[in-house]
């Protein structure tokens, strides 16, 4: 222990919340109408506006035997996603896990880099030692593009029947600092946002104008909120949203049908 005694590799780590500035913090979502493509004969379209977050950092000198990751997290808290047929029922994307209220958000991890919602402009590693503050940004995009059939899913018929969208889902994002050898998280901002979306269709008019957005034209801006919520342990890790959902086929009557399952075992 005797050369101990200046080594920063016996002290704890030095890096403490109070030690990390994060300043020009911004979320936001386009101010621009969902659009609506009618392009195809087989699926409907629909591409939201993006939600968009970015957060200039600096972090203190890190000691020698330690590395950091800051970056975003973002896990789903809630989800209703529901393609109407007329009066024969509905398709609907579900998480299970979610809807049965046995856990209170999944991760929305890209499914590679676990826990974090991407390894590109998403997340910045640094390794120590290094001897002055680092400074950077971090930034992330997400918005919603699918593709919802005019057919019924279960149908071998062509026929469009598709009457109406429903869409409402809510996210948590946080900006967090990462010690990867403590496992030591440090929670720095703490974004809720939400998009919705209704579109309503008239399956007997011709391809390319069946469909038009209904209800609100703009999504309302995201929350940034003044004290840190915690993050659910598991939002840090498998499976994430897409590898959890199921697409389920709920007719007006009869049992409903698993039509894809979930992507995880």
């Amino acid at each position: 222990a005797m050369g101990c005694i200046h080594s920063l590799a016996c002290s704890k780590s030095r890096v403490k919340r109070e030690n990390i500035v994060v300043y020009e913090l911004s979320a936001t979502i386009d101010h621009c109408p969902t659009l609506i493509e009618e392009s195809s004969p087989i699926v409907l379209r629909y591409k939201t506006p993006y939600f968009k977050a970015s957060a200039r950092v600096v972090m203190p000198p890190i000691p020698r035997n330690e590395t950091w990751v800051v970056g975003w997290i973002q896990a789903c808290t809630q989800m209703e996603f529901y393609n109407t047929y007329g009066d024969v029922g509905m398709s609907s994307w579900e998480l299970p896990q979610l809807r049965e209220g046995l856990v209170r958000a999944i991760s929305d991890s890209d499914g590679v880099s676990y826990p974090w919602y991407g390894n590109t402009t998403e997340t910045v590693t640094i390794v120590g030692p290094t001897s002055k503050p680092s400074r950077f940004i971090v930034s992330m995009n997400d918005n919603f593009y699918p593709s919802v059939t005019w057919a019924v899913p279960v149908s071998k018929s062509n026929t469009p029947l598709l009457t109406n969208i429903k869409r409402d889902q809510s996210f948590t994002t946080w900006l967090v600092a990462l010690n990867t050898t403590s496992k030591e998280k440090i929670l720095l901002h703490t974004i809720k946002w939400r998009m919705r979306v209704d579109i309503v269709v008239d399956p007997t008019l011709p391809l390319g104008s069946r469909a038009r957005l209904v209800g609100r034209m703009h999504q309302d801006q995201p929350r940034v909120l003044t004290r840190m919520e915690p993050i659910p342990p598991n939002s840090m890790g498998k499976p994430n949203a897409n590898d959890a959902q199921v697409l389920m086929w709920r007719p007006r009557r009869g049992p409903p049908l698993v039509v894809i399952p979930p992507n995880h075992p």
